[in-house]
């Protein structure tokens, strides 16, 4: 987001973006690399990786005609990010840093230029998700949420933005990049480039199914990091409601890579401390509901709000534990 975007500081520097055609033209030179030694296809015969490109092409072309009206620009005080209406009524998604807190004025411009008032709805600071609600009920152009689980590396994806803020006559920029890495409750890596503005804006798969929403940069400028939508769909009914979700705090460290929700360091005078959580616990359910690893625990804690109350059974030396622990509200500096 333009003012108080993390990824803001690129813009200057970034004057033109590379076009989805223009990346599909590398991707086809180097295609055509790996095959220069092997003899032509015959008189007649398209070569196959220009038929392969003809259909990315033509199906980017097509989603981008049925998606590019519900792409929209948000402008929130003196800040601009982009956003994407993903209901008739009109509900729009967009990155945290961009919505803020909840309760602001805000104008979205459509691709062709209308200006609708609206209010930010909920956000999750930690997950980076926001929601905005237009004026009145529509219709409004939508695109479909689709489902981050069905997303692979490798997969072609499409961002779509206002890479430096909404400019009057232009629509928004189409990058064309590929899925490196896939995270369904977390994040999804792409190699889209992004700029100031963008953030907020719509990652589409080539069904034109809105399955991230643009964050931030990784490491390299091809490195950038999107918020999955399944993000969107569990929390919707707080962030419809204007609640900050993901704010809740336990004060634990688990291994995040082992096959069971281990504790392996408890924070001194956290609520997991006054509970009674201590390291090598082993937590096996939470609310009635089964654990199978910490991963899955996190899950269902960042739905959770302060104050709340969690009953979990813990394994401790090889016998059950029952505890009941209530949440505070999480530290911004805490991971």
């Amino acid at each position: 987001m333009l003012g108080m975007d993390s990824i803001g500081h690129r813009v200057a520097k970034w004057p033109v973006l590379v076009s989805a055609i223009l990346l599909l033209v590398g991707w086809l030179l180097v295609v055509r690399a790996s095959v220069w030694s092997e003899p032509g296809p015959p008189v007649g015969v398209e070569d196959p990786g220009l038929a392969q490109l003809r259909l990315v092409q033509d199906k980017v072309q097509a989603v981008v005609k049925q998606v590019m009206p519900a792409v929209v620009a948000v402008v929130v005080g003196q800040g601009q990010g982009s956003g994407v209406v993903v209901t008739r009524d009109g509900y729009v998604l967009t990155a945290g840093h961009v919505s803020g807190k909840p309760g602001q004025e805000v104008t979205v411009i459509f691709a062709d230029g209308k200006r609708v008032k609206g209010k930010t709805l909920g956000r999750n600071p930690l997950a980076d998700s926001g929601m905005i609600k237009l004026e009145g009920e529509g219709p409004y152009p939508y695109a479909e949420m689709g489902d981050t689980r069905h997303v692979r590396v490798g997969d072609w994806v499409m961002a779509i933005g206002h890479p430096g803020g909404f400019r009057p006559g232009r629509t928004p920029v189409v990058r064309l990049g590929r899925v490196l890495l896939v995270d369904p409750e977390t994040m999804v890596l792409t190699d889209c480039t992004l700029v100031g503005g963008d953030s907020g804006g719509p990652l589409f798969d080539l069904k034109g199914k809105v399955i991230g929403i643009h964050s931030r940069i990784g490491e390299l400028l091809e490195q950038n990091i999107h918020v999955p939508i399944d993000t969107y769909r569990e929390t919707w009914e707080a962030l419809a409601k204007g609640v900050e979700v993901g704010l809740a705090y336990l004060g634990v460290r688990g291994d995040e890579e082992g096959e069971q929700a281990k504790i392996l360091e408890v924070a001194p005078n956290s609520p997991a401390a006054k509970a009674g959580l201590q390291p090598n616990d082993v937590i096996v359910s939470c609310d009635g509901r089964k654990v199978s690893d910490y991963r899955s625990f996190l899950h269902i804690l960042r739905r959770k709000q302060p104050g709340e109350e969690m009953r979990l059974e813990v394994l401790r030396n090889g016998e059950k534990v029952e505890l009941k622990v209530k949440l505070g509200k999480r530290p911004m500096s805490q991971p």
